[in-house]
């Protein structure tokens, strides 16, 4: 169990990484449109391709998560990103996050421990 959640955690951080990334990256490309100049940009961004590269990390964990582990027990697991999501929007976004919010996040990792202590 301690291997699942240490792939699950790595999992989770590849992908949040890979969001943030997103994330910057469209914010410095402008407005969206299905225009040559917005594409080039699009594909000349490196935060772009670190989002692709965090991306592509995190679904190959997430395929070995997936051949060694129970469906039931490892697809709760990855819900560790919620919290990796928020602590993002804190420190990378400076986002306020209402305490309604924390409360969810900390019922679903509640449900998480539920699910980990249940296949220990």
């Amino acid at each position: 169990m301690l291997k699942l959640l240490f792939y699950s955690t790595l999992q989770s951080l590849c992908l949040v990484s890979g969001q943030i990334f997103l994330k910057v990256a469209l914010a410095q490309i402008g407005k969206f449109s299905l225009s040559r100049q917005f594409v080039r940009e699009a594909l000349t961004t490196w935060q772009l391709a670190a989002s692709g590269l965090c991306m592509a990390l995190a679904s190959l964990l997430w395929f070995h998560i997936l051949k060694h582990y129970a469906f039931s027990v490892a697809y709760p697991m990855i819900s560790i990103s919620y919290i990796f999501g928020l602590l993002a929007a804190v420190f990378v976004f400076h986002e306020s996050i209402p305490l309604t919010r924390w409360i969810g996040v900390f019922l679903i990792m509640g449900g998480v421990v539920l699910v980990a202590k249940g296949n220990l």
